[in-house]
């Protein structure tokens, strides 16, 4: 078979990988506990499935507009405004089959072969690989424990060249849960304001599960909101809404740049799942109190979940302020030997591999999303299994010499 060579260069997703592995092992009767893909347990919002069903039921299931449906775009006009304190038109917003796919296809709309795309790590690890795709080159901009995983405007600054095209902002982060603050914010918008040329993707697909107190994480454009025409915002249902399944994702920008992404949209999917827009539409309209509730049992479960793991010998783990994720330090791991297989650990791939094979734990090494040393646990799990998967770390803390 001839294949391009971007299909040579093509690498799976490494945390549906492991997620994969997870469920081959338990489908041969294994207990396996899977700590992997960033995915809500809870059921999708009652608010939401019921305008799935009601769509469903009043015949909603046929083409609809390639960028979403008028009324959902309607909707998400105060959604976005709330988020961003930023006024957005229609014709500004465009709705796609998960944010996934629109941060791809705006990638495809804004990068050239040998555009630079500055990503900062830990990453999400489909960030360099649909930059790649578009054409471009991934720059990681390394950030370290020293910043808190946090990109500084001096580091920004330094990784600009005249071929930089876009940066992406996550915030809450995927895969460290740490957010950026209203004040860290204005210094990056201060660079960005200096390179007219550089776009920012902001990533906010976790803007909503925050463990702060405040219902919304900080945003660049609350922090300098002339940077309208720089920044495209991107979220979707899969997260506050418990959609990851239903593949409904939205983009707010510069309505020019918004047609080019529709018109993608036209010759890639059609358009998004018509019943997916009419189930968001429903959580946007009713499900605010469902929200509340999920993430009350969110935060309870970082609490305790924070609490459990700094028992595990040798372990740290940084405090999330969002997202549902723990970022563990497991560099005191490595180097030692584990007894039983007789294996040395030289990587955060070792343990994971480990974990899994040796005590049927999995979880994602933090050398996919870029940062070695670390691991990316999801506490998106009922909490006896979480204390059972911490339980299964202390045992292999043991294991090691």
């Amino acid at each position: 078979m001839v294949l391009s060579n971007r299909a040579r260069s093509l690498k799976p997703s490494p945390t549906l990988a492991m997620a994969n592995r997870a469920r081959e092992l338990a489908a041969q009767g294994l207990d396996v506990i899977s700590l992997t893909v960033g995915e809500p347990d809870w059921p999708t919002l009652p608010s939401a499935s019921q305008a799935g069903i009601r769509a469903i039921q009043d015949g909603q299931t046929k083409y609809t507009a390639a960028h979403g449906i008028p009324e959902l775009r309607k909707a998400l006009r105060p959604w976005i405004f709330e988020e961003t304190g930023v006024e957005y038109s229609e014709s500004e917003i465009v709705v796609g089959s998960g944010a996934k796919f629109v941060i791809a296809a705006l990638l495809q709309m804004v990068v050239d072969p040998g555009d630079e795309v500055l990503i900062p790590s830990p990453y999400w690890v489909s960030y360099p690989v649909m930059a790649e795709l578009a054409g471009g080159i991934p720059r990681v901009i390394e950030c370290t424990e020293a910043t808190n995983f946090l990109l500084t405007p001096q580091d920004l600054e330094a990784a600009i060249t005249p071929r930089t095209k876009a940066l992406i902002l996550c915030s809450p982060s995927n895969p460290t849960g740490l957010a950026y603050s209203h004040e860290q914010l204005q210094g990056l918008a201060r660079i960005v304001k200096k390179y007219p040329q550089l776009i920012v993707i902001s990533d906010d697909i976790y803007n909503r599960l925050t463990f702060s107190g405040n219902p919304i994480a900080p945003h660049i454009l609350k922090a300098d909101p002339s940077l309208k025409d720089r920044v495209v915002v991107v979220n979707g249902a899969s997260k506050a809404f418990s959609m990851t399944g239903w593949r409904l994702g939205w983009a707010a920008g510069p309505a020019g740049l918004m047609k080019f992404v529709a018109d993608y949209f036209s010759q890639t999917t059609s358009n998004p799942c018509s019943i997916s827009q009419y189930a968001a539409l429903g959580a946007l309209q009713k499900g605010k109190a469902e929200l509340d509730k999920s993430l009350e049992l969110l935060r309870e479960r970082c609490k305790k979940g924070l609490a459990a793991l700094k028992d595990v010998p040798q372990l740290k783990v940084a405090n999330p302020h969002g997202a549902f994720y723990f970022w563990v330090d497991v560099k005191a791991w490595i180097g030692k030997t584990h007894e039983p297989s007789g294996r040395k650990i030289s990587g955060s791939k070792d343990v994971a591999e480990l974990l899994l094979d040796s005590c049927h734990l999995a979880t994602v090494p933090g050398n996919e999303f870029g940062t070695e040393g670390y691991l990316r646990l999801s506490f998106a799990i009922q909490d006896e299994r979480f204390a059972e998967a911490v339980g299964r770390l202390k045992k292999f803390a043991t294991s090691l010499s």
